[in-house]
Parts: C-alpha cells; structure tokens; sequence
C-alpha cells in the first residue's frame, strides 16, 4: 500500500497537468469554438468518467429493454479492440475482431429488432445509420460521454459504487477520463453495482458527494447487478459446483465474489479487458479440465472464445452467467424521469 501511494504522488502532477487539457478541451466545446454536430436521430448517451467497468453494456441492454417496444433504436458504438476501422454495420458475418466484443453482444441479443453498428466517429456513424436505416429515430451511444463532436440530447453518467469518480484523480495517477467536473454535463448520474439492500443513509451521503461536481438538477438513482442462471455455450441452462473463473473485463471484482460466494472456484484466470482469445489460450483453459467443473466467464468474454469453444466439441463444459441491471425502487422514478424527456 505504501509503494501504490508513492506512485501516486508522483503521478499526480501529470494527473494535473492531463486533467488541465481535458477541462480546456470541454471549455473550448462550451463556448462553441469546438463545434457539435447535431445527428438526425435522438440520441442518448451512456458513458462514464472513470476508464472501464461501470457497467455501461448492461445499461446500454436495459435501455434497449425499455424502449425497444416504444421507438426504432439503432447503438452506435466505437467498437473498442476490433482489427478493423471506419463505419461497419453488424449483420450475421461479424466478428468481434471485425466490431468488438460488446457490439457483437448487442447484436446476438437483439440483432433483429436493433441497428447495431460501430465507428470512431460518431458523427459520421450517426450518419450513415441515418442512410442506411432512416426509420431508426433513437440512437443509443454506448461509451460516448466524452466524444463531445456528437450533440446528445440525453446524457447519462454511471458512477461505479465500488470506484467512485468523486473519490478519483485523472489519468496517470486515476483512473479518470477527465476532471471529477465533468460530471457537470450529466442529465442523470447512476450508481451502478450498488448494494441491493444499501441503507438510506448511505444513499444520502454517496449524493451529497456527487453534488459537489453535478449538476444540481440531474437526479441521482441507485443500480445493482442481478445475475441470472448459469448458461452453457450450447445455451442450455446449467447447475453449477466446481468453476474454473475466466474473465476479461475492465474491472472483474464484483463477477468474482459472485462466484466465489455460489460456487466453489478452483481456479482464478483473468485477462486484460477486451482481450481477444487464442488457441493457444483455449488450451490452458481446458488442461486438466474434469468432467465435474465448468470453465464459467463472463457473456463479454462467451462472445469472442465461442467459436474456439465450439470447435473443441466441449460448448456443454463451458457457461457464462447473464447479467441485468435492476434500478430496485428507482425502476419507476429512472424510467418516469427518463421517458419524460423523450420525443
């Protein structure tokens, strides 16, 4: 702990010195001398301060959820680890080498009835979905708080219970994207992995710190993450005991205390967030691999090892666990306050 803060300190000054440009870039958008295109569609954005694991993906499929039925979505997203640049729609073909790992997941899911596409510029992915696809009227962009170019009609900021960006520092010395201020953007903020029974209290104080660099008008609501059962790579639900742990995600902590409370985990094996597997990596994940226990990984991760999986022949031995989001007693405010500011 005493190295970790020592490193700290002396990263702080670049900390400082990262978080300076970030404030004169947002100054510079403020006072439109940078210029935000404004896209055809209505667009929402989910994105975050901190680098990696807030839970923007199972927001992003909640949003999906509740507004599908209402409105023609499409989701824009950079496609973060793909070999592969420019705009791409994703269809039947794709690959997470071709969009990324979490576009491929919003496609298997909900492909038929959603526009899934990716781009670095989202201006320009806005409008060639536009193009192509002119009935899709909301377009939901996936990781995009920072990506100012984009006009946003609703902006929503998760804030990780667990890494709170009030209690963070920029880049090197955080895990921040920007100074604790850009919070101000924000319509709403979201407590995302929160406790599912968190005291009132507490509730109270983790706002009153947000407050102090939000907007005083954007609401504040609490998430947890609900995990469902367990299913196998062929897609049959599955009962599990022993479980070999692999996860490639930005933050896995809380998907490993899941585990480690329902199961009884043999092995931890973690990887680098958007880590694309190999055979080779297969191989280590099945060595010594007894009939009794599951390689169990997160749905991120099922996406790109799949296809290795389902050429070994062993889709039944693997499982992942599906994971929701669940506002709990803010399911009625977040959903009232939300559709009240929709065309």
């Amino acid at each position: 702990m005493e190295e970790h803060n020592w490193i700290k300190t002396i990263l702080t000054p670049l900390s400082w010195i990262y978080g300076s440009v970030t404030s004169v870039r947002n100054r510079l958008y403020d006072q439109h001398i940078f210029l935000s295109q404004k896209p055809e569609q209505f667009t929402i954005s989910i994105g975050n301060l901190t680098v990696g694991g807030t839970g923007k993906t199972p927001m992003t499929e909640y949003l999906v959820r509740m507004l599908q039925p209402d409105f023609h979505l499409a989701i824009l997203s950079r496609g973060y680890g793909r070999k592969t640049k420019g705009f791409l729609l994703a269809g039947s073909q794709s690959t997470a080498e071709d969009i990324g790992d979490e576009p491929l997941q919003y496609f298997q899911k909900y492909g038929k009835k959603v526009a899934v596409a990716v781009c670095e510029k989202r201006v320009e992915g806005a409008k060639q979905l536009a193009d192509l696809r002119p009935d899709n009227n909301l377009l939901l962009l996936d990781d995009a708080f920072q990506h100012r170019a984009i006009k946003q009609d609703i902006k929503i900021l998760l804030n990780d219970y667990n890494r709170p960006f009030y209690n963070d520092l920029p880049f090197p010395a955080g895990r921040l994207r920007e100074n604790r201020n850009g919070a101000l953007r924000a319509d709403a903020i979201v407590v995302t992995k929160s406790p599912t029974d968190l005291p009132e209290s507490d509730r109270k104080k983790i706002i009153e710190k947000i407050r102090k660099y939000s907007n005083p008008k954007a609401p504040v609501f609490f998430s947890s993450i609900r995990y469902a059962q367990p299913v196998d790579y062929s897609g049959s639900e599955v009962t599990l005991k022993n479980v070999k742990l692999v996860a490639g995600i930005a933050n896995p902590q809380t998907f490993i205390t899941h585990l480690s409370q329902h199961f009884n985990v043999i092995e931890e094996i973690i990887f680098p967030d958007h880590y694309n597997y190999t055979s080779a990596d297969l191989e280590r994940l099945i060595k010594y691999l007894k009939n009794d226990t599951f390689v169990v990984t997160t749905e991120k991760d099922m996406v790109k090892l799949k296809p290795l999986v389902e050429k070994s022949g062993l889709a039944t031995q693997f499982a992942y666990i599906p994971i929701a989001v669940d506002f709990g007693k803010d399911t009625g405010p977040f959903s009232e306050w939300l559709k009240n500011r929709l065309p």
